[in-house]
């Protein structure tokens, strides 16, 4: 992945140098969004979450954008969507609400302008960074409660995990031309987030009796969901901390495009005279 990230932007910084359009779209989009890590490791597709958003790009010129923007998905993750007999025999579940503020450079296969016959669509790579906002719930009992707060991990009261973090934006997309002010896209991003704890699972079950002394009775149940006191022994794996969660989007938008295109140079040196 980071060979690929070098080579992406060492294109953007050779490409600074092309002529062409400037000026900023602004627009939004909406499709699915997925998580993958603890709770999702065979990278089951059968429950999506809903993706909505806003972005904000400055063109540079015909090759390479700035792009801002502000997401929302929702994702989750069961154990008991796996095959696998550890995650069915620990039976652990989560949703989060994500909010994502995320900046990314674009570079553009061919060359894109708005209002041109020949230049009306292209293919892109991305890469960036985002800021990401998560809260992992579950239900028991009809009751939702905020995972984060119950330690289930034996997290010590104000040592539990943040619930800020940030990622490594990159992915791909498409752009194209309906006409010169409106554009539809389409992209495919992946998040690789700072973090393992976005699905509340990453290390140890703690001591049970220790837990039930600092949190409670719900949260020892919301920290073993297998119904076997022995699966859950002290110190025993829970979850796979070396490998971070992810986030993965897919989006389709539209895009309203504001500025003009610039003069040929030739033109600019007779305008002179």
């Amino acid at each position: 992945m980071r060979q690929s990230i070098l080579i992406i932007v060492s294109l953007i910084i050779g490409s600074f140098h092309l002529s062409g359009q400037k000026g900023i779209e602004v627009g939004g989009h909406a499709g699915i969004g997925y998580y993958t890590g603890d709770l999702n490791t065979s990278y089951n597709l059968s429950k999506p979450g809903v993706n909505l958003g806003f972005k904000f790009r400055r063109n540079f010129n015909n090759r390479v954008s700035l792009a801002t923007g502000l997401d929302y998905a929702s994702v989750s993750g069961s154990d008991s969507k796996s095959n696998n007999a550890f995650q069915e025999k620990r039976n652990l579940d989560f949703s989060s609400n994500v909010f994502d503020l995320n900046f990314a450079m674009e570079f553009n296969f061919f060359p894109y302008t708005h209002g041109s016959d020949d230049e009306y669509f292209t293919p892109y790579l991305f890469t960036g960074f985002s800021i990401i906002r998560y809260n992992p719930t579950t239900e028991l009992e009809g009751i939702t409660y905020d995972l984060r707060e119950m330690g289930t991990e034996g997290q010590g009261r104000r040592e539990e995990y943040l619930s800020l973090t940030g990622a490594l934006v990159y992915g791909i997309g498409f752009k194209w031309d309906i006409n010169r002010d409106w554009s539809l896209n389409a992209n495919l991003s992946g998040r690789k987030l700072f973090t393992d704890y976005i699905d509340d699972v990453s290390g140890n079950w703690p001591d049970l009796n220790e837990l039930e002394r600092s949190r409670g009775g719900i949260a020892v149940s919301l920290s073993n969901r297998s119904g076997d006191p022995d699966f859950a022994k002290a110190g025993r794996q829970r979850g796979n901390g070396k490998n971070n969660d992810s986030l993965y989007y897919l989006q389709f938008g539209i895009m309203r495009y504001f500025g003009q295109l610039e003069c040929p140079e030739i033109s600019k040196i007779k305008n002179i005279f």
